[in-house]
């Protein structure tokens, strides 16, 4: 009796030392372990089991467990996941507004760096993009570095290059893009990239040099041309109804811990893995092909329209999308 009364007692001294509100949010990502936005997550995890004194805490879920590219934003949306890594473009049509930002030469006035144009991003989501992700909380935006078309076999020294050849791409700008060059465009999920490569299904890829580093293709890649084209749009958002269920401190945290300055914090980490990347590629033999100042010309004349009827297409369905593009490249 001695030992089961001691026991009980030990049993509720330790319910009752633990946080009454203890909460641990699953936050899936179709990301590879490596990737910078996942480790952005692993960082804000940690301050935020910091801040609570345990009572908050993130577990991840990388590299597709709980559901493919293309479901992610669905998952935090129904609270199959409290959180999610959403990638814009790998639903077309789904957020025709937030895939403004990612549009050719679209970039605030202050730069196309990671750095600065997530934090805008961010900054005009509430007004702007809110309705895109109903039933979620935006937790940050982000916005790549402008991605670069990497080739297998093919030295991509003139635009003429492009003809025929078959490139894996996400979302419509970056279809269209394609067509304009006269090239074969493939959306092939990004886990499939290398696979596609190796058995000759497409002959390179749209990616960042961080995204290529990511998803190790280097060894499957010959070239990859500058500049780049244009950007790919993220969110990491969060369920509405998990949001609203945690404590009012909790819910203070979440805010104080995300928003503006996360975006600035992880565009600058991008930033940084984008030089890393580019090293990287090179380190694997990759040769970067800087394109002439005819060949740029020729590519800005071909990719400018464009952007004038990506505006168009938006605001032909009631939705403000040249004020959000007027707003966001400022």
């Amino acid at each position: 009796m001695k030992h089961f009364l001691t026991a009980t007692a030990l049993a509720l001294f330790s319910a009752y030392a633990l946080p009454a509100t203890a909460e641990t949010l699953k936050v899936s990502s179709y990301l590879p372990p490596k990737h910078a936005l996942n480790a952005m997550i692993e960082q804000w995890g940690k301050e935020l089991a910091e801040k609570s004194g345990g009572s908050l805490t993130l577990e991840l879920y990388p590299a597709a467990q709980l559901g493919p590219v293309n479901r992610q934003f669905d998952m935090a949306a129904s609270g199959a996941a409290d959180i999610t890594v959403v990638l814009h473009s790998a639903t077309p049509g789904r957020f025709p507004m937030t895939e403004l930002a990612g549009l050719p030469l679209a970039a605030p006035s202050a730069g196309n760096a990671s750095g600065i144009a997530s934090p805008r991003l961010t900054a005009l989501a509430d007004e702007f993009l809110a309705g895109e992700h109903a039933g979620t909380k935006i937790l940050w935006m982000a916005v790549t570095p402008p991605l670069k078309i990497s080739l297998k076999k093919v030295e991509p020294t003139s635009l003429a290059v492009f003809k025929g050849l078959r490139i894996r791409y996400a979302g419509q700008v970056f279809q269209s893009v394609l067509e304009s060059l006269g090239a074969t465009p493939l959306p092939v999920p990004p886990a499939e990239v290398q696979e596609g490569l190796s058995k000759g299904i497409i002959d390179g890829t749209l990616f960042p040099y961080e995204a290529l580093k990511a998803f190790d293709l280097g060894a499957d890649l010959a070239y990859s041309m500058e500049p780049g084209i244009a950007s790919a749009t993220f969110a990491v958002v969060m369920n509405q109804a998990k949001f609203e269920s945690l404590t009012a401190d909790q819910q203070a945290l979440i805010v104080a811990t995300t928003g503006v300055d996360r975006a600035a914090a992880f565009g600058a980490m991008w930033d940084a893995g984008e030089e890393e990347g580019r090293a990287y590629v090179q380190s694997k033999g990759v040769k970067i092909v800087t394109l002439a100042d005819d060949q740029k010309a020729a590519l800005f004349e071909a990719i400018t329209p464009i952007i004038d009827a990506t505006i168009s297409a938006v605001e032909a369905t009631g939705k403000p999308g040249r004020a959000f593009y007027t707003a966001y490249v400022q």
